[in-house]
């Protein structure tokens, strides 16, 4: 379920308007959040590559409302199922992708409201890989060999991942990856 516009007047009239804690934001996504680099073929890429970073938080169904809060808290993103072909899964998650958002508002946000777990690690290789990104890193062979070795050091050295790092390849002679 997306809300469009979430922040504008028109949709907050009919709801409470709720100032979260910054600090209760931080420690909440401490525990519930996410800093993930995707990284999907696509042939219209430059690189044949496509990387985007997203920022996730996940509850779950009976408490999503605290992930519209979020939308409200952070004035970006979006709320939906999170496995919506997965009949099990009842979670929602939140979820900003859009890269202005993701270095204006979140980046911004946990450089002052600093994570205080393992995920700090994450947001900082996540911000390192965003900030690379917004200088065209991403658009070149050698500055997406820099972006995926640093996201395969995310969130557990990329064992969640579903593709294999020695997966990501280039055109047959170009080399993304040092195996």
């Amino acid at each position: 379920m997306k809300r469009e516009n979430a922040s504008s007047a028109d949709n907050q009239q009919g709801r409470a308007q709720v100032n979260l804690d910054p600090w209760y934001v931080s420690g909440f996504v401490d525990g519930e959040g996410s800093f993930h680099i995707a990284i999907y073929r696509d042939a219209r890429m430059k690189t044949s590559w496509k990387v985007i970073p997203e920022f996730h938080v996940s509850q779950r169904e009976t408490s999503k409302q605290v992930l519209y809060e979020l939308v409200d808290f952070f004035a970006c993103g979006y709320v939906k199922e999170n496995h919506r072909t997965n009949p099990r899964d009842v979670t929602w998650v939140y979820v900003v992708r859009d890269r202005t958002d993701l270095t204006t508002k979140i980046m911004t946000f946990f450089s002052q409201y600093q994570l205080r777990t393992e995920k700090r690690n994450d947001f900082d290789k996540f911000a390192q890989i965003v900030s690379l990104m917004n200088q065209g890193a991403h658009l070149t062979n050698e500055g997406l060999a820099v972006i995926i070795d640093i996201a395969y050091t995310m969130n557990g050295g990329g064992r969640y991942r579903k593709r294999l790092r020695s997966d990501l390849r280039m055109q047959p002679s170009e080399t993304i990856c040092r195996t």
